[in-house]
């Protein structure tokens, strides 16, 4: 009963070391999780892509589609028939080409009203067809799925796209081995529609209550196993790039990814992800450096939570699903046609018609550093583990320094500090709920509702940083300092780790970046120290952070401009980037707001409060953990 009634019972030899190392012990950790997940790039410490899930057979299927001349026919009539159609899908020639094909096809309509502004609504019009299985009861189902994109988008084209889905849909309708339905679905609005078809397919409301209305089905099919997205940019194309990266972080099951790579290769389709052509070096510096750039632009795209493609928003309903996107063919590149995509994805869907059960065998949980090669999460985990581990053994000392020097007023203390605690998290769960209280306030005001949601949740979180200066009893007492300065620790320590399961690249960049300022807070008298931890922290808020990579990347796609325009652009794109992330969490359900203001500004409000220590030296007691 001693280890658990007397703090002192526990300190055997190996807790004064760590007592007397933890410092050295806590960077060391830090360093050597920043090299575990970069040296986990080089492919001396990662593994070749294999199939675990044997029934889809990929390639063993003869390719039999043959439709390339219906696919340039309809890219032709659908080419003349968009002009007709500024601002919505040329449904009644889609429906009737369904129909013509044998397909039960179908509108879908939906409604958005605008999150920031009620008033403001907007309407959109899906178009699908289906497929029924002749040897099944349409208890599966498979998608195929193209964003329809007017003229005067500002996005590529994707009506190519269009000509080789009825191509597939023409081509399919005429074989009797389909095992499963094939939805062949044409959505408005980019990932608006798809969200609505989803949320109407599901039967659920995914973000806020009144801001979607996904509207009703009239044809079903089955339960969805796995759906591919496809973007053609022209009639001739160069290369496919395979995108994987969902809502959330979440990724398509890997067998996935490996079953298009590989039909890909079959087909004699050039193929590349994250747009990045393959290189191999004979220079081990080298090739690891090719692959940790694809490691950072996965990680970068994942962080987000925003998915790169309409294939991102199935991974919700544990449907897998990755997006096809076709670019034109450059001068002298390599011609892949109608024909060979129309075989890519006939060798796909008859992959994935053999299918017995969902997509299970391989890995949910992974980082690509090129297309051929993959981290699993037992590579990674432990980076992610030493980096918390650093703050969580600097909160563990900072505990068994406290309860030597333990005082008769501490139960007081620990009030406060729970008290004050929590009433920074309360802090964060306004400013989330604050674009939702300003709402009443928009009519009001003669401003856009972005700009007043924006600079309404600059100035609140301006205002946060004052909270120090109406506690100055707390500021002054050490005790409390380190009570809330051990909670943070564990707080970011928990929250690292929590958030690598389940997006590891949320977690790592957080991480990474905030834990080597949070060792070396401390509460201190010093005033020289304090004002230098002071602004090493400030530059780690989340909305510095934001700006920051906002504004780095300005730089280098402005490098013409000069520095005024430049930073004004950078403003304008954080201004952007936040309300963007605040319309994502109401209607997919983005949680990446969420996060940022419930756990990481309050999280970083604990360690501004201790920086904002006032202590003074002739009372000050020599703390051993500094």
């Amino acid at each position: 009963m001693g280890l658990l009634t007397n703090p002192q019972g526990g300190q055997g030899k190996l807790t004064k070391i760590l007592l007397k190392y933890y410092g050295k012990l806590c960077v060391l950790l830090y360093l050597a999780g920043v090299v575990w997940f970069c040296a986990l790039a080089s492919p001396q410490f990662n593994s070749n892509t294999y199939f675990s899930e044997n029934a889809l057979l990929p390639g063993l299927v003869k390719s039999s589609f043959s439709e390339e001349r219906a696919a340039k026919e309809y890219y032709r009539m659908f080419s003349d028939e968009a002009k007709k159609y500024d601002n919505s899908i040329p449904y009644p020639l889609l429906l009737a080409q369904l129909k013509q094909i044998g397909i039960d096809a179908y509108t879908h309509n939906f409604t958005l009203h605008s999150p920031l502004n009620p008033k403001k609504v907007y309407h959109g019009r899906n178009v699908y067809g289906i497929l029924r299985a002749p040897r099944a009861a349409s208890t599966e189902a498979l998608v195929l799925s193209v964003p329809y994109r007017t003229p005067s988008s500002i996005y590529p084209t994707t009506l190519p796209s269009i000509g080789i889905l009825l191509a597939f849909a023409k081509f399919a309708a005429r074989e009797k081995y389909w095992a499963k339905d094939i939805i062949f679905l044409i959505t408005d609005h980019e990932q608006l529609g798809m969200q609505a078809w989803l949320e109407a397919y599901y039967g659920v409301t995914c973000g806020n209550e009144d801001i979607l209305d996904h509207g009703k089905l009239r044809g079903r099919a089955g339960a969805i196993q796995a759906a591919i997205n496809l973007e053609l940019h022209g009639p001739v194309i160069g290369q496919i790039d395979i995108k994987i990266e969902g809502l959330n972080g979440q990724l398509p099951n890997l067998d996935l990814f490996n079953l298009a790579s590989k039909i890909c290769v079959k087909e004699g389709i050039y193929y590349t992800f994250k747009d990045r052509k393959h290189e191999y070096h004979r220079d081990t510096y080298k090739e690891w450096k090719y692959h940790f750039k694809n490691m950072l632009s996965m990680i970068s795209t994942q962080a987000t939570g925003i998915p790169n493609g309409n294939h991102g928003l199935f991974l919700r309903f544990g449907v897998q699903a990755l997006t096809l996107e076709g670019f034109e063919k450059a001068k002298g590149g390599v011609r892949v046609s109608f024909l060979s995509i129309g075989r890519l994805i006939e060798g796909i869907f008859r992959s994935m018609n053999n299918l017995l059960e969902r997509f299970h065998q391989s890995f949910f949980f992974y980082i690509l550093p090129s297309s051929d090669r993959y981290i699993s999460i037992g590579l990674y985990m432990p980076a992610a583990c030493m980096i918390a581990a650093a703050v969580i053994i600097k909160a563990c000392a900072k505990w068994h320094r406290h309860q030597e020097n333990k005082k008769d007023n501490l139960p007081a203390n620990y009030i406060k500090v729970v008290i004050l605690f929590v009433a920074l998290h309360i802090c964060g769960a306004f400013i989330m709920a604050l674009p939702e209280l300003l709402k009443p306030l928009l009519p009001l005001v003669g401003f856009e509702a972005h700009t007043v949601v924006f600079w309404g949740l600059f100035f609140f979180l301006f205002l946060t940083l004052f909270i120090p200066q109406f506690l100055n009893d707390m500021t002054r007492c050490q005790e409390s300092l380190n009570l809330l300065c051990m909670f943070g620790l564990l707080e970011l320590g928990t929250t690292m780790i929590a958030l690598s399961m389940n997006n590891i690249a949320l977690g790592i960049i957080w991480g990474t970046i905030t834990v080597p300022v949070a060792l070396i807070i401390e509460p201190s008298s010093n005033k020289y120290f304090q004002v230098m931890r002071k602004v090493m922290w400030v530059m780690v808020h989340p909305l510095l952070i934001c700006f920051t990579a906002i504004l780095c990347s300005t730089i280098v796609m402005f490098m013409q401009d000069s520095l005024k325009d430049i930073l004004l652009k950078a403003v304008d794109a954080t201004q952007q980037a936040v309300i963007y992330s605040i319309i994502d969490s109401m209607i997919y359900g983005n949680w990446l707001y969420t996060v940022v203001t419930m756990v990481f500004i309050p999280n970083w409000l604990c360690f501004w409060f201790v920086t904002s220590s006032k202590l003074p030296k002739n009372v000050l007691r020599k703390d051993k953990s500094e």
